[in-house]
């Protein structure tokens, strides 16, 4: 089973890198491009076989390691 976690900033928490990509698209041109918020996208194989248990460990993984879930939130899909 292979697990895809999409880990953001929660809404209201200031995005220095979003800021700085922005800007650099703004530079490029592209002056149509606002509100960049920058984010991280991870792909974890499992080797659970119930779909249950997938998701009980990929919200423990989230919460204990992968996101920061002060300032950060999470959502993930299983596959397989």
């Amino acid at each position: 089973m292979k697990a895809k976690i999409h880990i953001t900033l929660k809404s209201g928490i200031l995005d220095p890198q979003g800021k700085a990509i922005e800007h650099a698209l703004a530079t490029l041109g592209f002056k149509n491009a606002s509100n960049v918020r920058m984010g991280k996208y991870l792909e974890v194989d499992l080797q659970e076989t119930t779909q249950e248990r997938a998701e009980a460990e990929v919200k423990a993984m989230c919460e204990k390691l992968l996101a920061n879930t002060i300032i950060e939130e999470y959502r993930f899909e299983l596959q397989g």
